[in-house]
């Protein structure tokens, strides 16, 4: 596993620097994650978790990486070689249409918010067949990016980019449909909020850093007295859905689980991070590269999150399905 980098460290800031560590890591093992509902979910998490504490592009990557491994094994894909994402955001100004030709299938038009287009080997795309909506391997190096498609600082080393795809050749991946109905397709947004714990985690590891280096006033540690509960509950949340996934992976309430796993986490992480800004001051965002980094990156990583579209479901769903 990698350990998260020191204070002062210098940042992967380019995607080529975050390939390099991603590819290091791969090499090493460190992304051979347990399968969601293999009695290891849990287990899983925490990696990504850790790696995203280390570093938000990198855990971001990872997770992408092992979702599309385990997205191959439901749906009985090949064996993945290489490096991994998952392209399935589709919004309107961005869609890939799929034909199937004598020679196969053929991909046309743009993907948006394609994490890693720069680094990966090959990618998960969603798209739109006369069937309806599919999944599709794709070889990386067919696409074209599309240059300026990402203006924000947080999350730039992501490489998140459009992508055109002008006729590429495309492998099916299970029948129409099969990405979004499946319990997994769940359990992998679930462990996006592993990610989002991982970087509050960093940022809550560098308050207590902080309060055991030198004396804190005591508003720095009332700050650290509300973060440390925040953090122990965020890992009671993990630990208890982990719990249910592990002991029934293909559970209808799978939806509710994630939904509410995201909405717990995306709270808590942006409330630990107002509490370690507001604790440590402009020092931490000004002189500390790591925690400047995360302090834009996570901001950014938690709108994956649709906020109160997300919450709105989440009532739906309560009203159906709750049982407290």
């Amino acid at each position: 596993m990698i350990a998260p980098l020191p204070a002062g460290a210098q940042l992967p800031v380019t995607s080529e620097s975050v390939g390099a560590l991603l590819r290091t890591a791969h090499a090493a093992g460190a992304l051979d994650l347990p399968l969601p509902g293999s009695g290891r979910t849990l287990d899983r998490w925490h990696a990504l978790a850790e790696l995203s504490a280390a570093d938000l592009v990198l855990g971001r990557l990872a997770e992408a990486h092992a979702d599309a491994v385990a997205i191959l094994a439901e749906l009985e894909g090949p064996a993945p070689e290489g490096l991994w994402g998952v392209w399935a955001a589709e919004p309107p100004t961005a869609r890939v249409e799929a034909k199937h030709t004598d020679d196969g299938w053929v991909l046309s038009g743009r993907k948006a918010w394609c994490s890693g287009a720069l680094l990966l080997d090959r990618a998960l795309v969603t798209a739109h067949a006369v069937d309806g909506r599919r999944l599709f391997s794709i070889d990386v190096r067919d696409v074209t990016p599309v240059s300026g498609s990402w203006a924000a600082v947080g999350m730039a080393a992501s490489g998140s980019l459009s992508v055109d795809l002008p006729g590429v050749r495309a492998v099916a991946i299970g029948g129409p449909g099969a990405y979004l109905d499946r319990p997994g397709f769940w359990h992998g947004g679930a462990g996006v909020a592993a990610c989002w714990y991982g970087g509050a985690l960093g940022a809550a590891r560098a308050l207590l850093a902080a309060a055991r280096a030198a004396p804190r006033d005591p508003h720095a540690l009332a700050h650290l007295g509300a973060v440390d509960a925040l953090v122990a509950g965020l890992a009671a949340h993990l630990a208890v859905a982990a719990s249910e996934v592990d002991s029934d992976p293909g559970n209808s309430a799978a939806q509710l689980r994630a939904v509410r796993l995201r909405a717990r986490v995306e709270a808590g992480a942006t409330e630990i991070l107002d509490r370690v800004g507001r604790a440590l001051g402009a020092g931490a965002l000004c002189l500390d590269p790591v925690q400047a980094q995360r302090a834009a990156d996570l901001p950014v990583y938690l709108r994956q999150s649709h906020a109160e579209r997300d919450l709105a479901g989440l009532g739906e769903l309560a009203a159906r399905e709750a049982t407290w």
